[in-house]
């Protein structure tokens, strides 16, 4: 029999996975022992479910994912995490365990949100935590806590973090005005600051930046050149491509004039194929 052929993946597929699985920033990864001896305890990484609420905002847009919840007859919980991947609808499903703390609705609580990141890593999103060494870590006893958290290996972080510190790069110092000294008439030397060119209104962070690209991103839906969430999609794949974290609220210096410059390409490609009214002859 001949051999079965795989079909390529879509690279807009790929592009859209990679991000969902990108490394969270270091900050955000926390840390709770899962056995203790004496004053020192196996510590392992975990993340809040909100961290992957915001991934799938940023990645997908707020209308591409839904979660739906079912309690089960043992107090766990089963989620239905459901993303749209280019024209398809795809579902995973995992259930969550209830914590044990003495409210039972921090337990149930505890359940969903255990539910979800579960079936979150099924999607790619935080499951490098899982390939994370076991460390064992200094515990504080009386205060129920680690002392000091482990160290991220290199691969754990996001991109943009890696190839910097592969590089040994240290942060870039702003450029000074230039210094021209003419000699005038007499000798005297007088000196002189180049007048700087005026800096576009760019985002003054991360946060600023995703709020004008939701807008934009509204604008254009409305114009019915793209469907919504199209632009926020484009331009985290492009970023992650250029080696900046998936989470746009994260992103500073370098990456705000790429964005901008992403959704000038983006909307370019859009009004290019958009067919041009017909005028009467």
């Amino acid at each position: 029999m001949p051999a079965e052929t795989v079909a390529p993946r879509d690279p807009n597929l790929v592009a859209l996975t990679s991000a969902l699985a990108e490394p969270f920033e270091p900050r955000e990864v926390k840390f709770k022992p899962q056995s203790v001896k004496n004053n020192r305890c196996l510590a392992m990484a975990y993340i809040d479910a909100r961290l992957i609420q915001d991934r799938l905002d940023d990645v997908l847009g707020v209308e591409n994912w839904t979660d739906s919840y079912t309690i089960l007859n043992d107090g766990s919980v089963m989620c239905r995490l459901r993303l749209k991947l280019g024209d398809r609808w795809i579902t995973k499903t995992d259930v969550g365990s209830p914590s044990e703390q003495p409210d039972g609705g921090d337990r149930l609580k505890a359940a969903f949100s255990d539910a979800l990141k579960r079936a979150a890593v099924k999607f790619g999103i935080g499951r490098y935590l899982y390939r994370l060494p076991a460390q064992w870590v200094d515990y504080d006893g009386v205060k129920k806590q680690i002392v000091s958290p482990p160290q991220l290996p290199p691969w754990a972080l996001p991109k943009a973090k890696r190839t910097a510190q592969s590089k040994g790069e240290a942060p870039k110092a702003a450029p000074h005005a230039e210094v021209v000294r003419t000699p005038p008439p007499g000798g005297a030397v007088v000196t002189t600051e180049k007048p700087e060119a005026p800096k576009p209104n760019l985002p003054a962070n991360g946060t600023e930046l995703h709020r004008r690209l939701q807008d934009y991103d509204a604008k254009l839906a409305a114009q019915k050149l793209c469907s919504r969430g199209a632009l926020l999609a484009h331009v985290t794949q492009a970023g992650v491509k250029a080696g900046f974290t998936a989470n746009l609220t994260d992103w500073t210096g370098p990456a705000i004039p790429f964005a901008v410059d992403a959704v000038k390409e983006f909307e370019k490609g859009l009004r290019a194929d958009k067919p041009e009214p017909r005028t009467a002859a």
